[in-house]
């Protein structure tokens, strides 16, 4: 994949940025950051709307962005509201749990033409669920879905933050949604529960909610796509993993990164399942790395220069 410096692609990503308070440390974190992290990576011009705390640990967040090269005009700062933060536990598996903090910085995103602007002239944009667990976040997510053109929905289910009612407003809202399967199995369990196999599911909810295009994460099983037409699936790439944090951002941003830039959806889920693989096998969503090094990791052929 080669990246033209004259059309730098532009994915906003909108939701909470926050401290994952780990046993040995703390590590940045946040959905929508660890994808716009990853996207940088890949030379894409990758922005944040978020919010934090008039405090030092929201200055530590913005000073990282900035560090990392992307813009915090669209970074709130809070006078009232803390920084967010999350403790992260270790289970069976190396499967994370969280403990999220409520009432912070980044349940209070307010609108802004600004960025509404820039949601407006991105080539996509990129939220979730968790930042819909408050009304004032919400309700600026809903106003920047009626500016964005291609609409991403990393559904990401972090009980007991989210409602049925927010979820299907959002499905009919995305034009790619991306889950895992046991999200696909939570979300199927509300209007069917004889369908089967995950195809038959999946088409069930493209056919319901209007959805161009879905994505289903599988962990060791690998993921697969589809479109409206067909289906492609990819195995997992295997490795020692140290935790599971921030991999399913780093898929998807991989995955994005280069279908925005017209690569194909062999290449583009090809890249996404290695650099999901590799953040597992890392400490941490955002690891320190070159594509070089990705492509090295994966045995990818296809180069890509950024």
């Amino acid at each position: 994949m080669k990246s033209k410096k004259s059309n730098v692609k532009t994915i906003v990503c909108y939701g909470e940025v926050l401290w994952d308070i780990f046993p040995d440390g703390s590590k940045p974190g946040g959905a929508p950051m660890n994808v716009a992290y990853h996207l940088k990576k890949f030379g894409i011009d990758s922005r944040m709307i978020s919010r934090v705390g008039a405090d030092a640990l929201g200055k530590a967040l913005l000073d990282l962005l900035e560090e990392w090269k992307i813009p915090t005009e669209n970074c709130q700062v809070d006078e009232q509201y803390r920084t967010g933060f999350v403790e992260a536990i270790s289970g069976d598996d190396h499967e994370m749990t969280y403990v999220i903090h409520p009432d912070v910085a980044w349940d209070q995103i307010k609108p802004c033409n600004q960025s509404g602007e820039m949601v407006e002239k991105s080539d996509a944009f990129v939220f979730g669920t968790l930042v819909t667990r408050s009304q004032a976040s919400r309700n600026t997510l809903y106003k920047l879905l009626e500016k964005a053109s291609y609409k991403v929905f990393d559904i990401n289910l972090r009980p007991p933050f989210y409602s049925k009612e927010v979820i299907e407003y959002l499905l009919q809202q995305c034009n790619l949604l991306k889950l895992n399967d046991s999200e696909l199995d939570l979300i199927l369990s509300w209007y069917k529960n004889d369908l089967p196999d995950e195809a038959t599911s999946v088409r069930f909810l493209q056919k319901r909610f209007g959805i161009g295009e879905v994505i289903v994460t599988k962990g060791s099983c690998g993921a697969t796509y589809y479109d409206s037409n067909n289906t492609y699936n990819f195995p997992a790439f295997k490795v020692d993993v140290k935790d599971t944090v921030g991999s399913g951002d780093s898929f998807l941003a991989a995955f994005l990164a280069n279908k925005i830039q017209n690569e194909s959806i062999d290449t583009s889920m090809s890249y996404a399942t290695a650099l999901g693989a590799f953040v597992a096998s890392n400490e941490g969503a955002c690891p320190s790395y070159s594509i070089d090094e990705l492509e090295q990791f994966a045995n990818l052929s296809t180069s890509i220069s950024v």
